[in-house]
C-alpha cells in the first residue's frame, strides 16, 4: 500500500527521534510542542505504528521507529540535495562568471573559442574576464576573486584546485637578440646556470622556481637580475639586458617583439598552462560548464 508522507513530517520525526526529547525538538524546528506532538501522532496514525513511546521516562524510540529513521534521514537528505540543485541551476541561470588569467591565453584563439562554446550553452550567463599579474599566480582563485582562472603549474597549496590541462609547451630561453647565446640554434641549460634570469615575484611561490628551473640547477641559486610580474614588464627588462627568462612556447609572441628572440633549450621539462578552479566549486553547474567548453575546444 502507497503511503503519502510529507517531508515536513519525516522532519520532525527525526528531530524527536535525535533529541529524545520533544521540547527540545521543537525548538531547533521552530515550531510550538503541541503543534510537534500533534504532527508526530498523525504520522504515526498514518503509517499504523507507534514510532516513539512517551512516558515520564522521557522519549524512546520503539522498534518501528529505530527501523524507520535511517530511510527518513535518507529521504530528508535526498530532499536537500534536490533543492541544493534547483537553487544552483537557477543561481547559474543568472549569474556571472569570473574568469582570470595572467597573461592573455592566446593559443589559436583559445579564449574566443571557449567562451562560444560556453555561451552557446549559458547564453543568458555573463562572463567577466580579469586579467591579473603574476604576483598572483592563482589569477584570484585563491582570495575568491575569479570563479575559474588560466594559469600555469605548479600552484601554491595545489590541493585546493582541480584543473583541465589546456597546453603542455616546451620552455624557451627568451634573450636579447644581441646577446652572444642567440648565435646558438638550440641551448643547454647547463650553459645557462651563470646568467643572470629574469624572476616572477616571490610571491608566486612554486611558481617563481618553476621559471627559474629550480630543479635542473643541482642546487645552485640562480642570479636575478631583476623582477617581472607581467609580459610588459618581462619585454623592456630583455631589452634592456637585465637578463634572460624562460617562457613557454605559446607565449614567445608576446614577447619575441624587437630586440627578444627565443631558442629551445635541452635539459628542462615542459611547461603546463591549465584552466583551474577552487575544489569546493567543481560542484557549480557554471564551473563545470565553462570547464567543458574549454576541453572540447583544446580536444581533450
Amino acid at each position: 500500500m502507497t503511503i503519502d508522507v510529507h517531508v515536513r513530517d519525516l522532519r520532525y520525526f527525526a528531530a524527536v527521534a535525535e533529541e529524545l526529547h520533544f521540547t527540545r525538538a521543537a525548538e531547533r524546528l521552530y515550531v510550538s510542542q503541541p503543534a510537534l506532538s500533534k504532527q508526530i501522532r498523525a504520522l504515526e496514525r498514518q503509517l499504523g505504528a507507534e514510532l516513539l513511546r512517551r512516558d515520564r521516562h522521557g522519549v524512546a524510540l520503539t522498534a518501528a521507529g529505530a527501523a524507520l529513521l535511517p530511510h527518513a534521514r535518507n529521504v530528508l537528505s535526498a530532499w536537500e540535495a534536490g533543492a541544493a540543485a534547483v537553487e544552483a541551476t537557477e543561481a547559474a541561470r543568472r549569474s556571472t562568471l569570473v574568469v582570470g588569467m595572467s597573461t592573455s591565453p592566446g593559443r589559436g584563439g583559445l579564449l574566443p573559442a571557449v567562451r562560444s562554446r560556453f555561451t552557446a550553452e549559458h547564453p543568458e550567463v555573463t562572463l567577466r574576464l580579469r586579467q591579473l599579474t603574476w604576483d598572483d599566480p592563482t589569477a584570484g582563485l585563491a582570495d575568491g576573486g575569479t570563479d575559474v582562472a588560466f594559469v600555469w603549474l605548479p600552484l601554491p597549496d595545489e590541493e585546493r584546485y582541480d584543473w583541465t590541462l589546456v597546453a603542455e609547451e616546451p620552455r624557451l630561453l627568451a634573450l636579447p637578440e644581441s646577446h652572444p647565446l642567440a648565435a646558438h640554434a638550440e641551448l643547454d641549460f647547463a650553459d645557462l646556470l651563470d646568467e643572470p634570469f629574469l624572476a616572477l615575484p616571490e610571491s608566486a611561490g612554486p611558481l617563481r622556481d618553476h621559471w627559474l628551473a629550480l630543479d635542473a640547477r643541482a642546487g645552485r641559486p640562480p642570479r636575478i637580475g631583476a623582477e617581472i610580474s607581467g609580459a610588459e614588464e618581462t619585454y623592456e627588462a630583455l631589452v634592456a639586458g637585465l637578463g634572460v627568462c624562460l617562457v613557454a612556447a605559446g607565449n614567445a609572441p608576446l614577447i619575441s617583439l624587437g630586440g627578444v628572440t627565443t631558442r629551445p633549450v635541452r635539459g628542462i621539462g615542459p611547461s603546463r598552462y591549465v584552466l583551474a578552479w577552487r575544489h569546493e566549486d567543481a560542484h557549480r553547474p557554471l564551473v563545470g560548464a565553462y570547464a567543458r567548453a574549454c576541453r572540447s575546444t583544446v580536444g581533450r
